[in-house]
């Protein structure tokens, strides 16, 4: 508005009588024309634009054809921020008196101000014309040239998909134009397509409060809804956009685009409830290639697909699935949630602890704090030897399960078994040997296994199984009646014998 002022300064000069045939009527009337102008000059030289224009419009009923009168108008509705009145008078007072060269330059910076640089330079030059030394038309045509090379680079960016870049230009370029739509509107639509939501809807939001029917503007109002995952409130804007404007391509698309992908995610959740998870696969996967711009939606679609896929026990495909919906959105907790599941399944304890971490950082409930105390416990639990694991049983295995398996295991790794072997194969099937001594020591001990089942720290409990001797367990389960013991055959070869 300050370079607006510049130039917007009105004119005191007498108006020069309408002709040599005037009346005295007409004479009456020049005289208080010009009283008007006068006190429309008293306003505006106190910045009282709205009473400065009043009286501006009296002069102008009384004279309708001084050039001044319209320039001056031209200059308060300037100051007012009318741009397009003032380019009305101003193009009037020009038309009336076309050597007028303030009304030139009034013309042309209402041009500019509106984003038409074309046209504004096009003035400029005129006033060049009328004065070739005319520095302020200097000036404002090299503002108009530095608007159109803006222009320029932001619609091949725009191309380019370097919203930033567009972002950038349309800032530069409302400097000069302040008043300009069209820029602002550009400005707004890469906003929402950079994910810049609330700047986007401030912009659009201001043009809609100066001109409810603007097409540009609900489209973008809607585009913020669309992306943030408010596709119902979305449609209402792209329809009431067509409704301006029936052959507004983008509102046309985006309209298509956010009623299918409405239409997919709804069919899709159908499907899952009913339980038919293959159908609710084929449904997201079509709904994620309708618009690769929607991250938000997008990324519960990843998301609602990754749960598809852990409930048809495709784990590694639903942590894919997941881990494309935290990309998109690194703030989903029910992503996370769900890939941190799928890492619990697939015990990878280490990934699903990270998870949970950033899940309760977010939202420090008590049902998050408990899920990352269980897979603390669950990774610390990893970090152990499996005893099940080491003597080939489940976890709910029985007692007799327990000592059958230790039975088996413990002969087949019996030193004494072994001794005709290579010091290195000896050396593995001893270390074997005490692993299944240690694993039946603990899982046969009720509250042993029960400890170790928690996630106890078994030696913190005084169960030191570096001092640990597997042959007594295996002399204590072998005694008695029914004994066992090694008797060779030949070399390298041994039988076993029960007492």
């Amino acid at each position: 508005m300050a370079a607006a002022a510049a130039e917007a300064e009105c004119d005191v000069v007498m108006a020069a009588p309408d002709g040599p045939g005037e009346t005295d009527s007409d004479e009456e009337a020049r005289r208080e024309a010009e009283a008007f102008k006068e006190q429309g000059n008293a306003y505006y030289a106190k910045k009282d634009y709205n009473e400065a224009f009043n009286y501006y419009t009296k002069a102008i009923d009384k004279c309708p054809n001084n050039a001044s009168y319209y320039g001056n108008r031209a200059a308060t509705l300037m100051m007012l921020g009318r741009f397009r009145e003032a380019l009305e008078d101003a193009q009037q007072s020009v038309r009336l008196d076309d050597s007028f060269v303030r009304g030139h330059l009034r013309e042309g910076k209402c041009h500019l101000s509106l984003g038409n640089a074309m046209a504004a330079s096009r003035c400029f030059q005129r006033v060049l014309e009328l004065d070739h030394k005319n520095t302020q038309a200097q000036q404002e045509l090299k503002n108009a040239t530095t608007v159109l090379e803006y222009e320029k680079i932001a619609e091949v960016d725009f191309e380019k998909r370097d919203f930033r870049k567009v972002v950038f230009c349309m800032d530069r370029a409302l400097e000069f134009a302040p008043a300009c739509h069209r820029f602002k509107i550009l400005k707004a639509e890469c906003l929402a397509l950079l994910g810049r939501y609330p700047e986007a809807q401030s912009v659009a939001s201001d043009i809609l409060r100066m001109d409810s029917t603007n097409a540009d503007a609900l489209y973008v109002r809607g585009l913020c809804l669309y992306y943030e995952d408010c596709i119902e409130k979305a449609v209402q804007f792209f329809v009431q956009a067509l409704r301006m404007a029936p052959d507004h391509e983008k509102a046309c698309l985006a309209c298509r685009n956010a009623k299918a992908l409405k239409a997919k995610k709804e069919d899709g959740n159908k499907a899952f409830k009913k339980g038919n998870y293959k159908l609710a696969y084929e449904l997201y996967t079509e709904a994620l290639g309708i618009d690769p711009n929607n991250i938000k939606t997008n990324a519960k679609l990843y998301c609602n697909r990754g749960t598809v896929n852990s409930k048809l026990r495709k784990l590694e495909e639903a942590i894919d699935d997941c881990t494309n919906a935290v990309k998109l959105d690194d703030t989903y907790v029910k992503a996370y949630l769900r890939r941190a599941q799928c890492y619990m399944d697939t015990e990878q304890y280490e990934d699903a602890v990270r998870d949970y971490e950033k899940v309760y950082q977010t939202e420090k409930t008590k049902e998050h704090k408990q899920l990352l105390k269980n897979a603390q416990v669950e990774l610390k639990k990893s970090k152990r030897k499996d005893y099940y694991k080491i003597l080939g049983v489940n976890k709910n295995a029985s007692e007799d399960e327990i000592k059958k398996a230790y039975r088996k295991r413990a002969l087949m790794h019996h030193p004494d078994r072994h001794s005709g072997a290579s010091a290195e194969v000896q050396k593995e099937e001893e270390k074997k040997f005490k692993e299944v001594g240690e694993a039946f020591t603990i899982l046969s001990d009720p509250k042993k296994k029960a400890r170790y089942d928690s996630g106890q720290d078994l030696e913190e409990d005084g169960l030191n199984m570096g001092e640990f001797d597997p042959n007594n367990i295996f002399k204590a389960f072998f005694s008695g009646p029914g004994g066992f013991s090694f008797e060779a055959s030949g070399p390298g070869n041994f039988f076993f014998q029960f007492g």
